[in-house]
């Protein structure tokens, strides 16, 4: 059995940046990048593709830090003259790439994975979906943030960094996110799932 797989030309050519790019090809991401217009004006050592990469990553390790993150997306790299950057200029990466991209990527991304036949996730001809939240996202208590979310109280006074409320839409049977909509803590989860609209 063999089987042909494309992959990015340069630097992070081989697998570029690991497993990532059998879920979410590179193709996408820049079609994602062209569409928000967040693309380099000029070839960095970093360049805007790798920058979604590095923030996909953030998400699935969030427990660590900038440099280990990286680590693990060019661990396969080794024998390659990879960048090493430093913290400040993967922080400058993520600041430079914002939400947009990010955003249209999920927008993508977030679709029904059930065919019609696949059991467990349809009732009666309909697709069956399920709407959960959660509301102990912190975030950086910044003078910005405490003016869009707010502080918390408890029991024992303020809490001590503004929270964010994720209300998720999900197929139920395969746990594929449809839609998700993110907002203060304040905002009850039904307010908040009203505006989870799946795509199209």
């Amino acid at each position: 059995m063999s089987r042909t797989v494309r992959v990015a030309a340069g630097v992070f050519a081989p697998g570029h940046l690991g497993e990532l790019t059998r879920y979410v090809p590179f193709e996408l991401v820049d079609a994602v990048l062209e569409e928000t217009r967040t693309r380099e004006r000029r070839l960095r050592d970093l360049p805007s593709r790798v920058g979604v990469y590095f923030l996909l990553g953030l998400g699935l390790f969030s427990g660590i830090g900038y440099l280990r993150v990286w680590a693990k997306l060019v661990a396969g790299l080794d024998d390659l003259d990879v960048p090493r950057p430093s913290e400040k200029a993967l922080r400058d990466l993520r600041r430079r790439r914002g939400p947009a991209p990010m955003k249209a990527l999920f927008d993508a991304l977030a679709r029904p994975i059930a065919g019609p036949r696949t059991p467990g996730v349809s009732y009666r001809g309909l697709r069956t979906v399920a709407i959960d939240g959660c509301n102990s996202l912190k975030v950086p208590e910044t003078e910005a943030n405490r003016t869009w979310l707010g502080l918390r109280r408890n029991p024992n006074g303020w809490a001590g960094y503004p929270t964010l409320r994720l209300v998720a839409l999900v197929e139920t049977g395969t746990r594929g996110l449809l839609a998700a909509a993110i907002g203060s803590s304040r905002s009850g989860e039904l307010t908040r799932a009203r505006s989870t609209t799946p795509g199209p």
